[in-house]
C-alpha cells in the first residue's frame, strides 16, 4: 500500500518468514562488504539474537562495513541499506505493494492474493480514503464520546471493573485530563498504561464504530489484541509458538475473536448508511471481496492501537525531558486555542507540534526497520543486488547518521523548519505524500491529546528515571514510564 513502510521488525525471522513464504531464496553473495555466516544453518542469526535486536545488530553491521551491508539468514542473503543517499538509489518496481502488508498478511496466515497493480493501487487508495474519512466524520470522537464518570480505565490489561450506569459525555482526551487532574502533585502516572488505553478507545471506536463507547467491549479486544501481537514476531522466530500447545491455541482463539468482531461489523456496515462514518465504511463502499475488507481492517487496528500508544507515550516523556520545548508548545497551543475548543481548523495551524511529533518519532526511531524483496537484479552505488534479495531500510540507523541529522541524539524539534529535512523525512515514509495512513491517524490523535494536557497541566519527569529503549515491531520502553503532573491553572 505505501512505497516507503514505516513499519520495523525486531526479529528478522518476522520480516525474512514473510517473504520466504511467497517467494523463492536468492544464495548469490554480490560481493557486498559484510559477515559471513556464523552457523551454516542458521547464517548470522546468532549474531542478531546476541545483538539484543535487529536494530542493533544493523547499527553495529554499518559502523563496521558502510552504508551498503550484507548478512546471511540461513543461506539466504541479506542486504541492508543505512543512508539517505542508498536509499534513494534503492528502485522496486513493484511499487504498490507495502511489505509490511505482505509479512503481517503471512505470518496471520492469510491466504488472499493482493491482485496486480490496479488492483493494488486501488485498495491503496480505499485504505487511505478509509483513514481520512475516518478522522474528518469523527474528529469530534476525540471530544465527544461515552465513558465512565468516576471509572476511566487507562490501564486495558488489570481485570474488567463493573460498568458504571451513571455515564457522561466528554473527550477522551479531557477524560484523561480530569484523571490526572485528580492526582496530588507527588503522585507517579504509569504513562505507557494510560497511553495505551487512550490508543485502544480512540482506534477502536474510529475504525470499528459505536461498539465500542462500551467499555468492556474495548477491554475484550484489547486482551485479543495484545495475546496476537505479542506473538507475531516471537513465536515465529525459534518455533515456540508451534510447539506450545496452550500458546498456540491462545493465539489461535484471539485471532478468531478478532476476526469474529471485525466480520460481524463488516456485515452490519454493508448497503446501510451511519451518520458516523468509520475506516471499514470505506472498505465496505469499494470492490473488495469480504475478505480483503477482513485483512485490511484487521491490519489497520492492530497497528494503529500500538502506533498511537507508543507516539503519545513517547511525546510525552520528551516533553517532560524537555522543559523549553514543552514551554514553547504551551505558548502555541495557548495562541491557537486559548480558552476556545479544539477544533480540526485550529488543529492545521500547530506547526511546532508537528515538528515535536516528527522529531518524536526520528529520536525515538519509533519504527526502525524496513524492508522490500527486490523483485529483479538491481544497482545500489557500485553493488549489483541480485533478483529475490531480501533488502532492509535500516530507518534506526539512518534516524541517527550526524550526515543528515546534526546533533543527531539532540531532541530539536526546529530541526523541521528546514524545508529539505521534511523532504527527507518524507522520502522515508513519516511524512507527506509517502506518509503512512496509520501513523497519519497517529499524528492526529496525539496532536488532540497534547493539545488538550498541555494546555493545563505541567507535565514532569521523575527525578533520577532511566527510560531504557526496546526495538520491537515498534520501538518502546523496557518497563513502565512514570510521570508526574501539575496544574497550569
Amino acid at each position: 500500500m505505501l512505497d516507503f513502510a514505516i513499519f520495523a521488525v525486531t526479529f528478522l525471522l518476522a520480516l525474512v518468514g514473510a517473504v520466504l513464504y511467497l517467494y523463492p531464496a536468492s544464495r548469490q553473495a554480490a560481493g557486498i562488504p559484510g559477515i559471513t555466516p556464523t552457523e551454516e544453518k542458521d547464517g548470522n542469526l546468532p549474531d542478531i539474537v546476541n545483538s539484543g535486536s535487529l536494530h542493533e545488530f544493523l547499527v553495529n553491521l554499518h559502523e563496521r562495513y558502510g552504508p551498503v551491508v550484507s548478512f546471511w539468514f540461513g543461506r539466504r542473503l541479506v542486504v541492508s541499506l543505512g543512508t539517505v543517499d542508498v536509499l534513494k538509489q534503492h528502485i522496486n518496481p513493484n511499487k504498490t505493494s507495502d511489505p509490511f502488508e505482505t509479512m503481517l498478511k503471512s505470518l496471520l496466515r492469510y491466504q488472499s492474493d493482493s491482485g496486480n497493480v490496479s488492483d493494488n493501487l486501488m485498495r491503496k487508495k480505499l485504505y487511505e480514503n478509509g483513514v481520512t474519512n475516518s478522522l474528518r466524520s469523527n474528529f469530534a470522537l476525540l471530544l465527544k464520546t461515552s465513558s465512565c464518570e468516576f471509572c476511566f480505565l487507562p490501564a486495558l490489561t488489570v481485570a474488567a471493573p463493573r460498568l458504571c450506569v451513571n455515564v457522561r459525555f466528554s473527550s477522551l482526551s479531557e477524560e484523561l485530563l480530569d484523571k490526572w487532574l485528580s492526582y496530588p502533585e507527588s503522585q507517579h502516572v504509569p504513562l505507557c498504561q494510560h497511553m495505551l488505553g487512550f490508543a485502544m478507545k480512540s482506534v477502536t471506536q474510529m475504525t470499528m464504530g459505536s461498539t465500542f463507547e462500551d467499555e468492556q467491549e474495548v477491554i475484550r479486544f484489547q486482551k485479543n489484541h495484545g495475546t496476537v501481537w505479542s506473538e507475531i514476531g516471537k513465536g515465529f522466530l525459534d518455533g515456540s509458538l508451534d510447539k506450545s500447545t496452550t500458546r498456540k491455541k491462545q493465539y489461535e482463539d484471539a485471532l478468531m475473536q478478532l476476526e469474529s468482531i471485525l466480520k460481524k461489523i463488516i456485515k452490519e456496515r454493508k448497503g446501510r448508511n451511519f451518520s458516523e462514518h468509520i475506516f471499514i465504511d470505506s472498505l465496505v463502499q469499494g470492490d473488495l471481496n469480504d475478505q480483503q475488507i477482513l485483512e485490511d481492517s484487521m491490519i489497520f487496528s492492530l497497528a494503529s492501537c500500538i502506533i498511537t500508544a507508543k507516539l503519545c507515550t513517547w511525546a510525552v516523556c520528551f516533553l517532560t525531558t524537555y522543559e523549553e520545548v514543552q514551554k514553547k508548545l504551551y505558548e502555541e497551543i495557548d495562541q491557537v486555542f486559548g480558552k476556545g475548543p479544539v477544533t480540526p481548523e485550529n488543529i492545521e495551524e500547530l506547526r511546532y507540534c508537528r515538528q515535536v511529533l516528527c522529531e518524536t518519532v526520528r529520536t525515538a526511531r519509533l519504527t526502525p526497520v524496513s524492508a522490500r524483496l527486490q523483485d529483479i537484479e538491481g544497482k545500489i552505488d557500485k553493488f549489483i543486488i541480485p533478483g529475490e534479495t531480501l533488502v532492509l531500510y535500516a530507518l534506526g540507523v539512518v534516524l541517527q547518521d550526524p550526515s543528515t541529522w546534526p546533533s543527531p541524539y539532540k531532541f530539536d524539534p526546529e530541526r523541521f523548519d528546514d524545508e529539505s529535512v521534511m523532504k527527507t523525512f518524507s522520502l522515508l515514509g513519516f511524512s507527506g505524500t509517502q506518509e503512512c495512513p496509520e501513523l497519519r491517524f497517529a499524528y492526529m490523535v496525539t496532536t488532540v491529546l497534547l493539545s488538550v494536557l498541555v494546555r493545563r497541566l505541567h507535565l514532569l519527569s521523575v527525578e533520577g528515571q532511566v527510560i531504557e529503549t526496546k526495538y520491537e515491531l515498534v520501538t518502546s520502553s523496557k518497563e513502565e514510564a512514570w510521570i508526574t503532573v501539575s496544574k497550569r491553572y
